[in-house]
């Protein structure tokens, strides 16, 4: 219920904002690109799903040292096209990846763990990122009121993301499944999915807890190609603004591309952050000095490279057969919400 309100809204919102500036004057701007354009901007997104599949795959354990890396790759992009199309904060893809991991004989364990490992150090990445973009921000606009407050809040809000992914990363060493199990018993909260998995799930913690504890270098090393992958967003930004006119600015990019993830984070909960996300992509052009129509029109474009990986994520789902457990994981989604 609320997800379909919220997915009007932002339609309306995307609606509203290409009226106001004009479709006209969008599509001139668009027109001047051609095939070959919108095939190079494509290329930074290929470079970010790939670097980003070996992140998880250094994760991953023995069982799935001899899964061939294409095959992770469309395991990793059928999970994301999940992520990106419902509105579960972008971890309802996750254990659609270790479900087709299971069905390439790696334990659904052994698969869980890898899932939520890579989760924590892309998110270690991203608030790296994020800081970093902030940085440049600050240092690239000045200390002028209205973007010294926008870039505070974001400051505020990466902070807490910060505070919550090494409150994660606690847990997890601490047992993150049986703690979860003993809160809900001591509050009078037995579920029989997890009751009856009481030992899967020690295993789970097991599982985690020796890979923080034995392969920090895997660790280091996937949260060095997250950051990679995070640094893909920057150069994409580069190409668009460089296509539609520029001027294209290597730090400008950055920054934006930082700004860019935190925004599209912080509206997890409208179904492809539609509207929010191409409101505040213009926004964020705007108070770098482009154009409104310069704005919508590079927000238009990163639809376009979504588009194109969902219809690829969704011919990977169907060719891993997936496409069964992604419904299912859909509808327990629903039910949990109620809606």
């Amino acid at each position: 219920m609320f997800k379909l309100l919220f997915l009007f809204v932002g339609l309306l919102t995307l609606v509203f904002i290409v009226w106001h500036i004009g479709p006209g004057q969008i599509f001139d701007a668009a027109a001047q690109l051609g095939p070959i354009a919108l095939l190079v901007m494509l290329i930074p997104s290929i470079i970010m799903y790939i670097v980003e599949a070996y992140g998880w795959k250094v994760t991953l354990g023995p069982s799935a040292k001899g899964i061939p890396f294409w095959r992770v790759l469309a395991i990793r992009t059928a999970g994301e096209v999940v992520n990106m199309t419902t509105p579960t904060a972008y971890v309802g893809g996750e254990p659609l990846k270790a479900y087709l991991l299971k069905k390439q004989n790696v334990p659904m364990v052994e698969g869980l763990a890898s899932v939520i490992i890579a989760k924590t150090t892309m998110t270690i990445a991203e608030v790296l990122f994020i800081l970093l973009g902030i940085a440049l921000g600050v240092w690239q606009l000045g200390g002028n009121d209205s973007s010294g407050q926008t870039m505070a809040a974001a400051l505020l809000g990466v902070g807490l993301l910060a505070f919550g992914t090494a409150a994660f990363v606690f847990v997890q060493r601490q047992g993150l499944f049986t703690w979860l199990l003993g809160f809900l018993r001591k509050i009078g909260l037995k579920i029989a999915y997890l009751e009856t998995r009481e030992e899967q799930l020690r295993s789970l913690d097991r599982t985690i807890l020796a890979f923080y504890r034995n392969n920090r270098p895997a660790f280091y090393s996937s949260t060095g190609l997250f950051f990679l992958g995070w640094m893909a967003e920057a150069l994409e930004v580069y190409v668009i603004i460089y296509y539609l006119g520029g001027p294209a600015m290597a730090l400008s990019a950055i920054s934006i591309g930082a700004l860019s993830v935190f925004i599209k984070g912080g509206t997890f909960f409208i179904p492809g952050s539609l509207g929010a996300q191409d409101g505040g992509n213009m926004l964020l052009l705007s108070a770098f000095g482009y154009s409104d129509v310069t704005g919508i029109t590079f927000a238009l474009l990163r639809r376009f490279r979504e588009l194109v990986w969902i219809g690829l994520g969704l011919l990977c789902l169907a060719m891993l057969g997936g496409r069964a457990a992604a419904i299912q994981e859909s509808r327990t989604h629903n039910s949990g919400n109620g809606s």
